[in-house]
């Protein structure tokens, strides 16, 4: 049996040892959000010798869940032929047991087998662990702003969510808690929500989509295979349902690929917005994208907005933090108060009327429409 790791790293900055790090992660949120990466971490802080591995790579690069994709990476890309073995018995629920009891060995012959191709992904790539579209709360906010302009067609423009995954919206189908439905139900990506309150949704449509834009520092070509690939890699194997959304969302994506406009949000928005062609109203979409810019860069974002509302109608859709949002009310609502504000926004010739419609929780899976019909 390999011997346990007891030397020190600052690995994340806490002091600890890396064979710690995995510890903990395999006994703590690993075991909890998934089984199969739970038993891998454990495996690899009692191999000193996939611990060396690890502990070359940069210090801010040996946290557990880069390393985790790179291996799921590796298995997608057919370059770990044991382990990718492992993962099919582990996750099937007829076998789990079984398999679990033999993944650690196989992910620590991953890492120690095939060391060179593991750091070379977890160099060049960052964890994206959460790359679904919003579509429970963006679909009836799209279709209210729409309605309120009077717009026949929109131009969605997807900000600082790295695949664009928002920009199929008005290509799903949503079951929402209280009985009512929006989009297609006969899409392949079907999803659900749960609503709190008496507030109904309004029973709204999407009008045409005629342009998709993402917009970020960085972005995910969706008809790239190894771009696609590593997205699939961010999601455990053992987390089926979420990976078979994954992949729908990819599918409907891929076939209608957005324009992609990489660079810093408030720089290059308005170079996004007018990909949006004339007559067509442009509708900026915003999901906990706000946070990662400070007071001064949220307020020059909503400055581009009212910069690029002097010729026609600019619409702003946002789902952000109680507070993060400029101009959004808040319903009194205390920051950091755990849920979110979902706001519509329209920008129109200097003037700015922005509402509160909602609030949700869960990244959106569960929400309360608010505003009056």
């Amino acid at each position: 049996m390999p011997r346990a790791r007891t030397g020190e790293t600052k690995s994340g900055g806490r002091g600890r040892s890396l064979a710690q790090v995995y510890r903990r992660f395999g006994e703590g949120e690993g075991a909890k959000t998934s089984p199969l990466y739970g038993r891998i971490a454990v495996a690899l802080s009692e191999s000193a010798e996939a611990l060396d591995v690890i502990e070359s790579a940069p210090a801010r690069k040996r946290q557990p869940a880069i390393v985790l994709a790179a291996l799921h990476n590796l298995v997608l890309a057919g370059e770990a032929l044991a382990l990718a073995r492992a993962f099919a018995v582990a996750s099937d629920a007829a076998t789990r047991e079984a398999g679990l009891d033999r993944i650690g060995a196989a992910a620590v012959e991953a890492v120690v087998g095939n060391a060179g191709a593991v750091l070379g992904r977890v160099h060049a790539r960052k964890v994206r662990p959460d790359e679904g579209g919003r579509h429970a709360v963006l679909y009836p906010s799209i279709g209210e702003v729409a309605r309120r302009v009077g717009a026949g067609s929109v131009g969605l423009i997807d900000v600082g969510r790295s695949a664009g995954l928002n920009l199929t919206v008005d290509q799903v189908g949503i079951a929402y808690g209280n009985g009512q439905s929006l989009g297609d139900p006969a899409s392949a990506v079907q999803v659900a929500a749960s609503v709190v309150g008496d507030g109904q949704l309004p029973p709204v449509v999407i009008p045409e989509v005629v342009a998709r834009v993402a917009v970020g520092e960085d972005l995910v070509d969706v008809t790239d295979a190894e771009e696609v690939r590593w997205l699939r890699a961010c999601v455990p194997p053992d987390q089926i349902e979420r990976l078979a959304r994954l992949e729908a969302e990819l599918e409907l994506a891929a076939g209608r690929p957005p324009a992609l406009v990489p660079g810093e949000v408030v720089d290059v928005l308005p170079e996004a917005i007018a990909k949006v062609p004339d007559g067509v109203l442009p509708v900026v979409m915003t999901t906990w994208a706000l946070s990662n810019l400070d007071l001064e860069g949220r307020l020059r974002f909503l400055q581009r907005l009212d910069e690029a509302a002097t010729k026609r109608p600019v619409a702003w859709v946002s789902v952000e933090g109680v507070g993060v949002a400029p101009g959004i009310p808040t319903y009194g609502d205390r920051r950091a108060s755990g849920h979110s504000i979902i706001g519509v926004s329209v920008f129109d010739h200097s003037s700015f009327h922005a509402t509160a419609v909602g609030r949700c929780w869960l990244r959106g899976e569960l929400l309360t429409w608010l505003a009056e019909p």
